[in-house]
């Protein structure tokens, strides 16, 4: 799906997703030049499943998504780099939304925003709720320090221009890597637009991140990147 002359690729990141993984390679490969998985050291069928369909795939170092996206970086070849997680959260169709404003020039990243879009994930128990607070602080910091009004800087869902996210240096390992690449393209000074995309109910049992292990390791990387 070359747009405005700009080619796409699409990666989805991958770890244990045998359950979703050949509906999001469906439903997303019509909306790409290219398209691969990153797998994350899967301990099913993921990988297996991936390659029946004729998709490449490769593995990251096994720490984290954050490790998955810089895989990604390295491998696309195409202008412009859509990330999308594999558990179907995300809506697929929504790709071009967000390559739109990124190949009109308008923006050099796309963030699918759940704030404007809602979230089915991040309400209901006590956990959900804290995600939701804590995302909000993280963001309104954000939204401070570089006088922007963004709604959402934890989305796995985005399409961002290749040769912008080349210039910076991605370090997280884990899902803090959505607000690492945030502030450090602001800090560029990339443009970010939102797009108000719907998160659905995860059908994975259990999330690959545990909030209460990984809260310190949130703020810490948001203060580091906003200030120093």
């Amino acid at each position: 799906m070359t747009v405005n002359g700009r080619r796409v690729s699409v990666c989805i990141p991958a770890k244990d997703e045998e359950a979703t993984i050949e509906e999001v390679i469906t439903r997303s490969k019509p909306h790409g030049d290219e398209l691969f998985v990153v797998d994350g050291h899967s301990s099913d069928r993921t990988r297996e499943l991936a390659e029946a369909m004729g998709v490449a795939v490769y593995l990251d170092e096994g720490l984290g998504k954050g490790c998955a996206v810089r895989e990604a970086v390295a491998r696309a070849t195409g202008d412009i780099l859509v990330t999308i997680d594999a558990d179907l959260s995300f809506d697929p169709e929504d790709i071009p939304r967000l390559v739109e404003p990124v190949a009109a020039g308008d923006a050099e990243y796309g963030n699918g925003s759940r704030m404007r879009g809602g979230s089915d994930e991040l309400h209901g128990d006590l956990d959900k709720f804290v995600r939701m607070v804590g995302q909000d602080i993280i963001t309104l910091g954000i939204n401070y320090r570089f006088g922007v009004r963004l709604t959402d800087s934890q989305s796995g869902f985005r399409a961002f221009d290749l040769a912008a996210a080349r210039s910076i240096t991605l370090q997280e390992n884990i899902t803090t890597t959505e607000q690492e690449m945030v502030i450090k393209f602001l800090r560029k000074g990339y443009r970010i637009v939102e797009v108000p995309t719907h998160e659905y109910a995860s059908r994975r049992e259990r999330s690959h991140i545990s909030l209460r292990r990984h809260a310190a390791r949130y703020v810490y990387s948001w203060l580091r990147y906003l200030f120093f």
